[in-house]
This record gives C-alpha cells, structure tokens and sequence, in this order.
C-alpha cells in the first residue's frame, strides 16, 4: 500500500480567524490526572488527536470510564490514586512518546506489572533517560536492547523519592519522575539545567495536589489526594506555530489564531520569531485552568536570519521544524544550536529537515546539535518526512514561498497532533491538497 502524501504549492495570504486544536500536553495530562483523581472531571477543548486518544485509551483498559459526550469533550470518572486495574493485553501508546513516558511513572506505582508498546516510530525512540532516575526510586522496568519499548514495568515495588537533578532537560522526564512521585515515601525534588514547560506542575496544583515549583525546579510529597477538577484546554501553542510562520512569509497575511496558550515555557519559537523581525501582536490575554491564553495576530514581516542557542531551545523543542522554514525565508543565515534533542523525536528532525531543504535548493550545514540554515529561493521537489508529522506540516508552510510544486510524503501522522491540518491550512490560505 502507498503512503499517504501531499501536493503543496503557493497560495494565497493567509487572512481571517482561525482556532487550532487543542494543546496535546494539557489533554495527556488532563486524562491522566482526571482518572487518578477522586471525583468526575469535565475536559473541555480536548484534542482529538491520534496520541491523546491513545492515552484515553490506555486509562480505558486499566478500569477508568471515560465519556465522551462530543467531540473535543471528554468526561473522566476518577478511580483515585490506587484504584486502576491491571490490563491483559499490553498497553498501547500508539506515537506518544508523551503518553508512555508520563505513564511509566504513573504505572511504577501500581500493584501491578503492565507493558506499554508503541508504534514502529515511538519503539524507536529512547527510553533510557525515564527508565534510569525510575529505577533510583525503586522501579523495575525491562526494556529492549537500548532501553528501547517495549517497556515491561513490574508492580509493587515500594518507592522512594529522589532529588534528582536531570542531565537533559526533558519536560516529559520530568513529569514522569513527579507522577511516580506521588506514590513515593518522602519529597521528590526533580532539578533541571534549563527550564521546560510545567504543565505537570500547574494541573497537579489545580487538581489540589501540594507541589512546590519555580523555573528549572519542582518539588511534591507523596501521601495526598488529586481531587477531580473541570479543565479548559488552551489551543495548541505548536500546532499555531506552522500558521504563525505562513503568515510571516506569506506577503499580504494577515491572521488571528484564538485563545492560543502561552505557557512561558513553550513559546520560545515567539521570541525567536519576533526577534527576526516578525510582526506578532497578543490580544485578549487571560487564564484558563491556570494556563495563560491569548490571541495572536500575525501580519506578513521581512525576517532575518538569527542565532539560537540554550537559552531558547528547551523552550521550543517541538517548534524547531516551523522554524527552520522561518529560517529558509529569511535575510541572512539563521544558526542553531543547543537542540540535539532534535536528533531523537519522531525523526531525526536535524537530517530530516536538512535533507528536505536541499531537496528544494537551499544550502544547510549540519551540526551534531543543530544547523545553519542560508536562505535562498525554494524550489520544487519532492521531501519525505518520514512520518514525522512535525515535518510534514513544516514543508506544508515552505511551499508556500516554493517556485513550484512540493510533494510531501508519508503525512499520515499528521492525525497523531493536528487532525484537520489540512482542511484549516486550506481555509486560511494554503494550498495543500491530498496527493492521488
């Protein structure tokens, strides 16, 4: 059978107001937190997306009921801190390195053993970095050679808390080493060398859980209760990253994205934007569920190139591919650096992105921890984002500034984070259309 595929060309500007998904982490988090609660949580604006539905679906054969009165609405019976069950069958994550990670925490607390599987993309993803500071808090969790998944985690071992202070910064480490600290005896403190996103941190506290956190530092006890709270998920800041930059290299746009969130530690790929010159303005600023939203409207702006190092990247992992488009639109060369993390996501997106940009005529020098991008005309080709469906919708966004014809292939990913990426990018503007 023939992987899927897309035909993109230019377009026209991007205009009008448009509302993305929304956000993936808080809809993990969300489900997770609402099934290990006391009570019944209402979710709101949940994305209906391949990975998060994973996750529902894990809590589902582990003895959880979850409702789902209409979509992008999910409404959690909370079992409480002990009350999942064990399943028969592995537990599958389906592409969310999110979901098994997060739950590796979760399920190294339980009475149980489980095995969470994933997809051939997420079993090739590495696991090690959970899998360690787990077992320092009395974890038993067997993995492939690699500490690659399949992961088999052993139930009823005691756990103990762990200051631990992380060699990577990882929010979704990070969140793995708290959920199982909520089954542990003592403080669990997790440290980080640079700070990442604390949706962990904010929806333990808004489900009642005592938790101390600043950037780069969190702390919780083991011992208490979550109790069941309703939920309103923000818009996916990532998932309005690909329009952001459309919209800024597309002459003539000019578009309001609706009540996007703007976690400080996820919108790195705004400042680095903004510093090259983009024309991005925030209206009707306000909190939902303890989470900062706002609308972002963007109009058309010539960027240059930039340098980005750490002080930006943990800020914007996942928004590296949008903005190596950025990057190839712009006036001067645009470096990268600090984000070897890149190297192990979906794809490598490093030589994935490098690779697609020559293909439609730019020069790019890889780095072991990022790249040189120098701007030029684009031109038409075929790229293959190897599934990766950050990519694929990155290319989307190039071909807008392409001479001619781009073919993307293997976009059926593209389901996992953002369904109906294709039917919203045509109504703002993009042309984009299902190859045959």
């Amino acid at each position: 059978m023939s992987r899927q595929h897309w035909i993109a060309r230019r377009g026209e500007p991007l205009r009008g107001t448009i509302r993305v998904p929304g956000d993936k982490s808080v809809s993990h988090r969300a489900v997770m937190l609402g099934a290990l609660a006391e009570g019944t949580t209402h979710v709101r604006g949940f994305l209906e997306g391949e990975d998060t539905r994973a996750t529902a679906r894990v809590f589902e054969q582990l003895g959880v009921r979850i409702e789902t009165p209409s979509a992008s609405e999910r409404i959690v019976h909370g079992v409480g801190l002990h009350g999942l069950r064990e399943s028969a069958a592995p537990l599958d994550c389906g592409n969310a390195g999110t979901g098994m990670r997060l739950l590796a925490g979760v399920l190294a607390g339980q009475a149980f053993d489980s095995t969470l599987v994933g997809d051939a993309s997420l079993s090739k993803r590495p696991m090690r970095r959970v899998i360690d500071p787990l077992s320092r808090m009395g974890a038993r969790i067997d993995a492939e050679e690699g500490g690659l998944p399949p992961l088999r985690i052993h139930g009823a071992q005691p756990l103990v808390s762990i200051d631990y202070t992380l060699p990577v910064a990882s929010a979704q480490v990070k969140s793995a080493l708290l959920l199982a600290g909520l089954y542990a005896k003592g403080d669990t403190v997790v440290r980080e060398p640079h700070p990442t996103r604390d949706y962990t941190e904010r929806m333990l506290a808004a489900f009642g859980w005592p938790i101390a956190f600043s950037p780069g530092y969190a702390k919780l006890a083991g011992g208490a209760r979550l109790r069941a709270t309703d939920v309103n998920v923000p818009a996916d800041f990532s998932s309005a990253a690909f329009f952001l930059v459309a919209a800024s290299i597309v002459p003539g746009s000019e578009l309001r994205l609706e009540a996007v969130g703007m976690n400080p530690r996820r919108t790195g790929l705004l400042t680095a934007l903004r510093r090259m010159g983009a024309d991005i303005r925030e209206e009707n600023a306000t909190e939902q569920g303890g989470e900062p939203v706002a609308d972002l409207v963007v109009r058309h702006a010539p960027l240059h190139g930039i340098e980005v190092d750490g002080e930006l990247a943990p800020d914007m992992i996942d928004e590296f591919p949008a903005l190596f488009i950025a990057a190839a639109c712009a006036d001067g060369a645009t470096t990268i650096r600090d984000a070897a993390e890149l190297r192990v996501k979906e794809s490598d997106r490093i030589a994935t992105l490098a690779q697609g940009l020559r293909t439609l005529g730019l020069e790019v020098d890889e780095h072991p921890d990022g790249a040189t991008i120098v701007p030029g005309p684009l031109g038409a080709g075929t790229v293959d984002s190897h599934g990766d469906h950050r990519i694929a919708m990155s290319f989307a966004v190039a071909a807008q500034r392409a001479s001619g014809e781009v073919r993307i292939e293997d976009v059926a990913n593209v389901a996992t984070s953002f369904p109906g990426f294709d039917a919203l990018a045509r109504d703002s503007g993009i042309w984009l259309a299902a190859g045959a």
